[in-house]
């Protein structure tokens, strides 16, 4: 039995342990900032692009949670066909977990960690490279106005404060290719312009820092 003299301290505390569950169970709380990827085609010079058909809106919701979503492939001067794909989803985890077990659908490309992109600012971009010798994934992730190299890490650095505030979309950038050489450098690949394009489009549309990425 508590004691009455430490009953306000025990409903105080019982009371702030209910917070999160009132925010995120039955509130639900979302910060929604109004911008969405699918009205983005990002435009690269000698490229053209069509939407890639395979994925649809029921795919992407249970995939990474997420209604809002835009696919396409473009084709570089030189040939070689690059998939771009863009999300934002709630579901921090659903779009940094091995994203490229669903959107290259299990292929062998083994993790060949973080390589830095760009000068202003420079961008983690998580590089992976396919165990034939040809073809690449590579995807970057931006969270609240940043571009995150670890996202567990990031994750539980803003676990408390996402314990008792709205929560706040993450946007994942991911491109692909399967005919790149292992030994080109990612920045010279035409993967890389696709990527670098699908950013400065989704910075120009958002007003933040990230407007040129020199590569």
């Amino acid at each position: 039995m508590v004691s009455s003299r430490f009953s306000l301290i025990v409903i105080f505390l019982l009371s702030l342990a209910l917070v999160p569950t009132i925010i995120h169970s039955y509130i639900k709380a979302k910060t929604d900032d109004g911008i969405t990827v699918s009205t983005l085609i990002p435009i690269i010079d000698g490229f053209s692009s069509e939407p890639y058909t395979r994925h649809n809106d029921a795919w992407v919701k249970t995939m990474f949670d997420s209604e809002d979503w835009v696919e396409r492939v473009y084709n570089a001067p030189d040939g070689v066909n690059i998939r771009l794909f863009m999300t934002r989803s709630y579901d921090h985890k659903r779009l940094y977990h091995h994203p490229e077990l669903g959107l290259s659908h299990g292929g062998d490309f083994r993790s060949i960690g973080v390589v830095m992109f760009g000068e202003r600012p420079k961008v983690p971009v998580h590089l992976l490279r396919h165990s034939s010798g040809s073809g690449l994934v590579a995807y970057a992730l931006l969270a609240d106005g940043k571009f995150i190299e670890n996202p567990v890490l990031h994750q539980i650095s803003e676990s408390l404060v996402q314990l008792v505030s709205a929560s706040r979309q993450m946007t994942l950038f991911y491109v692909a290719d399967s005919s790149t050489s292992n030994s080109t450098e990612f920045n010279q690949t035409a993967a890389a312009m696709v990527l670098k394009a699908a950013i400065e489009s989704f910075a120009a549309k958002t007003n933040t820092k990230v407007k040129t990425l020199d590569g």
